[in-house]
């Protein structure tokens, strides 16, 4: 992203070796159960291994690799288990997310959700992943920033890092998304009619229940562990 005029925008190199590994991941260069090599990585960045040792300890907190002082540094992988708390998790955050902030929403905020959701059926329509992906993340961040609650965003970013950056690969399961979609328009339909508490179970009971996305999810992450 640019800078604005007159001002600059300096990131460290800890930021850019956290990236750098955040995109090996999404491009699925590093895979799960993969060792990451401190020295060889380190020396392609052309950095010192302090910036290369922080990006992976922040990397590990968020559950991405493991760091082993005898073993080594290993790339974790996703079993259905934790997809499974993740699901528990994210639905109970961002349903809290979604009534506190129904206040602030308004009818302006409810109809750019609207636009969102056809936004991301115009997507599907075209074939585009990447922007069903992005108007997807937007759709929930209309009612994640409303809420205020800094802590909740951050956790709930880090959980869909997670949930995002290891699948075996980038791939449409049609009718999943065409679902979202519906189950999307489920919830600003609650919303515009005044009913947040209707839209934030919704959210939470089905639209981020594993038990009813455990079909799309298993096919969608194929070989995770269970």
């Amino acid at each position: 992203m640019p800078a604005a005029k007159g001002k600059l925008v300096i990131r460290s190199l800890k930021e850019q070796v956290y990236d750098y590994l955040r995109q090996q991941f999404q491009k699925h260069r590093l895979q799960p159960g993969e060792t990451i090599n401190m020295e060889a990585t380190a020396r392609m960045l052309g950095v010192s291994k302090t910036p290369l040792r922080d990006a992976l300890i922040q990397l590990e907190m968020e559950g991405f690799v493991t760091i082993s002082p005898r073993r080594g540094i290993f790339v974790n992988s996703l079993p259905l288990e934790e997809i499974r708390e993740f699901y528990q998790v994210i639905g109970a955050l961002e349903s809290a997310a979604l009534t506190t902030a129904f206040p602030k929403l308004g009818a302006a905020g409810v109809k750019k959700m609207d636009a969102l959701n056809r936004q991301m059926q115009k997507a599907i329509d075209a074939g585009d992943f990447d922007l069903f992906y992005e108007k997807n993340l937007n759709f929930h961040d209309a009612f994640i920033a409303p809420c205020g609650n800094r802590n909740l965003a951050r956790i709930l970013d880090h959980l869909k890092k997670r949930l995002y950056d290891f699948p075996q690969k980038r791939k449409w399961i049609k009718e999943w998304e065409q679902s979202s979609i519906r189950e999307h328009q489920e919830i600003v339909d609650f919303l515009a009619a005044n009913d947040p508490q209707s839209a934030a179970l919704f959210l939470r009971d089905v639209h981020w229940s594993f038990a009813v996305q455990e079909t799309f999810i298993r096919r969608y992450y194929g070989s995770a562990p269970a």
